[in-house]
């Protein structure tokens, strides 16, 4: 059997670009190896601290990320995510020099969310509403005109503890008070309207979507998802035509 090289590294088809931090990353964080049940390719972007991503990014930032995207690609892998929803905002340009897909947030989930619930809201959970803008959602084709009719956005901005020892990149966190922010959160906004489902912006969300699942009964749409979605269309199923049915 004759087998092919030209990579240096094996065994992965994600890659995955990562905001330069060192804050914790838990079991269900984006940058937690942990998390996925397949191989990834980490590529740290330097100068990208999260304070800059969430609270101030701007188009001059975007040539770091083509660059570390790039190399992704260079090193074989065949799709390619990101640590941090707000880099919605890029979407287009990175993905225009690829010739592999990009998936930078999962924001890029609500417009099938939308046509799914169909008259019915959608709660979007952020780590910054006021960050959050129009143009973050439309880069990734969503109406932001929708906002308070098809989807409401809350955020943790105000909160202690969660927004701030990720956007801050604290050296230590109680996740047990992250939960509880989270949880408080989401039971303000439900106590006003509702909701269908919950989607979770912030990729160091998903750690508390069970817990989220377990108290609200609602699905819960979360950068974890998006992430196994895209590697089960590059991962066999192990279903073979059958010649009887």
């Amino acid at each position: 059997m004759i087998v092919q090289g030209g990579k240096n590294i094996y065994g992965y088809d994600l890659g995955i670009l990562m905001l330069e931090s060192h804050f914790p990353r838990i079991v269900g964080d984006v940058g937690n190896a942990r998390t996925w049940n397949f191989p990834v390719l980490y590529k740290v972007v330097r100068g990208s601290l999260p304070q800059k991503v969430v609270l101030d990014l701007q188009d001059e930032d975007l040539k770091p990320f083509i660059e570390a995207a790039q190399e992704l690609e260079a090193a074989g892998v065949r799709a390619i995510t990101t640590s941090c929803g707000f880099l919605s905002l890029f979407q287009e340009k990175i993905a225009r020099v690829l010739h592999v897909p990009l998936f930078t947030s999962a924001l890029m989930l609500v417009p099938s969310l939308l046509l799914a619930f169909q008259g019915k809201k959608l709660l979007i959970l952020t780590a910054n509403s006021k960050t959050l803008t129009q143009r973050h959602l439309q880069a990734v084709g969503i109406d932001s005109a929708l906002q308070g009719t098809a989807f409401d956005i809350v955020g943790t901005e105000d909160r202690e503890m969660f927004t701030n020892f990720t956007v801050q990149n604290w050296d230590s966190v109680d996740t047990e008070v992250c939960e509880r922010e989270i949880i408080a959160c989401l039971e303000e906004a439900l106590a006003k309207d509702r909701y269908a489902g919950i989607l979770l912006e912030c990729t160091n969300m998903p750690p508390y979507s069970d817990s989220i699942r377990l108290r609200f009964h609602l699905p819960v749409f979360d950068f974890v998802s998006l992430v196994n979605f895209v590697q089960s269309s590059m991962s066999f199923n192990a279903f073979m035509p059958r010649k009887n049915w």
